[in-house]
């Protein structure tokens, strides 16, 4: 591939061709899950009997998002990484109307569907501005603005299991370097719960998760016209007791062959082989806590789901 040719490739088709290359296991990031097909099969999965965890979240908000911003205090707005519909933030934009704070929501996605659905369903409680955009690069935008109300981000959906144990402290500076003194961040974390119950959540009998992993495959057909044959390749959930995540993989079910023209490349699979797609680390309920101490960060308050253990922590940036 020529570093012309490589200049006008799309960072998907970047990634997908560095992913591919690795040696040993085949690999692609979990951003690329939302496109907007992609993003509304997720909305389907977290309706699903089996996956807990977006219904222990909205439990939790439903609950304390007064407690939330009680203990924040007024703030200025509230900006939400991979914010998707939005649907749960309306908890915490529902307390803010309550107490007369005039919040500007900031939704943070790269799927301009699931952004304007979003806007959509909570301009009726208050200002909200989109951005359609990487995490950071949005979350730098709105760094820039001055206020004298500290800003409350969040981080739902447990998405920074998503990362490895050992990605996190830099992902906590990097959040910490786009933020005030002040300022709060709250994240949702998953906890370690029994195997069978946290694969049931990654492989559903009705097949939704699976079609949203595979998703990938039809992507990449669709934006990058390769020739994957979905039906040659199939969903996977594993459970890493050493890393504690749930890993999600496709594995190719023969010997086959596939190619991605705008990268001239053409990529082989064994049968048995998989592309590793996501992980889902599990934590201890106050192992984030203590992790955010190291990296620029107080625990404010961390309150817990009896019925799918799941937490919500609120940080305060020190």
């Amino acid at each position: 591939m020529s570093t012309s040719t490589a200049v006008q490739l799309s960072q998907f088709a970047l990634d997908v061709a560095d992913g591919f290359s690795l040696p040993g296991q085949k690999k692609l990031s979990p951003r690329y899950f939302y496109d907007d097909l992609g993003s509304s099969l997720f909305e389907a999965i977290t309706l699903l009997p089996e996956y807990g965890l977006t219904r222990a979240g909205e439990r939790l908000l439903k609950a304390h998002a007064g407690d939330i911003l009680a203990s924040t205090g007024p703030v200025a707005a509230v900006a939400e990484l991979g914010s998707g519909s939005g649907i749960k933030t309306r908890h915490i934009l529902k307390a803010a109307l309550r107490l007369g704070d005039a919040v500007t929501y900031y939704p943070i996605d790269v799927s301009a569907g699931a952004l304007t659905m979003c806007e959509r369903q909570n301009s009726d409680l208050t200002t909200v501005a989109p951005i359609c955009d990487d995490w950071m690069d949005g979350l730098a935008q709105i760094a820039r603005q001055k206020n004298n109300k500290p800003l409350l981000l969040l981080f739902l959906g447990s998405s920074i299991g998503n990362l490895s144990r050992g990605e996190l402290p830099e992902f906590l500076q990097t959040i910490r370097a786009h933020l005030r003194m002040g300022d709060y961040f709250l994240l949702e974390v998953d906890l370690v719960k029994e195997v069978s119950r946290m694969l049931a959540a990654y492989d559903d009998p009705t097949g939704v998760t699976a079609a949203f992993n595979l998703n990938l495959l039809g992507r990449m057909n669709r934006e990058l016209d390769a020739n994957f044959d979905l039906l040659a390749f199939k969903h996977e959930a594993r459970w890493n007791s050493q890393e504690r995540r749930i890993e999600m993989h496709l594995q190719s079910q023969r010997d086959q062959s596939v190619s991605i023209p705008p990268l001239d490349a053409t990529f082989y699979f064994r049968q048995g082989e998989t592309i590793w797609t996501e992980s889902s680390h599990k934590f201890a309920a106050n192992e984030l806590s203590s992790l955010a101490v190291e990296n620029g960060f107080s625990p404010a308050s961390t309150w817990v789901d009896k019925e799918w253990p799941f937490a919500e922590v609120l940080l305060q940036a020190v």
